[in-house]
């Protein structure tokens, strides 16, 4: 008499798992980027700091570079999200007050001119650092495009030159220190980009 075979229960928990180790090598890198910098930071170091073996850091990441990167978006992905407000002086006003309370975080602060400054001399570097810095960017570039739509720009807008003007404070208060990077300072900055892109009268 023949039986029919049965089917081997599914097996669970395989992606939850995998989500949690991708999760814990992402914390794990981004904790050692803050505490050691990224010349310090190895793979074996985030492999140990997360649990997992080397080998499975290398199956989700390449090289160190692309790595430190993924990790750093998925932080500050959540640290200075995108906003909707509804407005464009709303829009701006809350990216750029979550964005420039790095400056309260010396720590924070340090990490990321490090990796300005290796992303100037590590070629293998430079790309992923841009490919981030472009992820950033078209938070602000959404942000206008939405305004132009409610036609608080004018269509003629650059949108390139625009984010840059928001951007430029951030970066060189960052990297030359000469003024600080303060979160009251946000509503201000966004007035004085604002005074500039929009036509008088309106």
């Amino acid at each position: 008499m023949s039986t029919t075979p049965q089917n081997p229960p599914p097996r669970t928990g395989g992606r939850n798992r995998n989500e949690d180790a991708h999760h814990s090598v992402l914390e794990a890198t981004t904790a050692l980027l803050v505490e050691n910098g990224y010349g310090a930071l190895t793979i074996e170091g985030v492999a140990k700091r997360a649990g997992v073996a080397k080998s499975t850091v290398y199956r989700w990441w390449k090289s160190k570079p692309t790595l430190v990167m993924d990790a750093y978006a998925h932080e500050t992905a959540t640290r200075v999200p995108e906003p909707d407000t509804g407005t464009l002086t709303g829009d701006l006003t809350t990216f750029v007050t979550d964005l420039y309370r790095i400056g309260d975080d010396p720590i924070r602060t340090k990490a990321l001119t490090g990796l300005m400054a290796e992303a100037q001399l590590d070629p293998a570097f430079t790309e992923p650092f841009r490919a981030w810095t472009a992820t950033r960017r078209e938070i602000v570039t959404n942000i206008l495009r939405r305004a132009i739509t409610r036609e608080e720009l004018p269509t003629t807008t650059d949108l390139d030159h625009a984010t840059d003007l928001i951007f430029g404070p951030f970066w060189y208060r960052l990297l030359i220190g000469h003024a600080p990077l303060t979160p009251t300072d946000a509503e201000a900055h966004v007035r004085t980009v604002l005074a500039g892109l929009t036509p008088r009268g309106q």
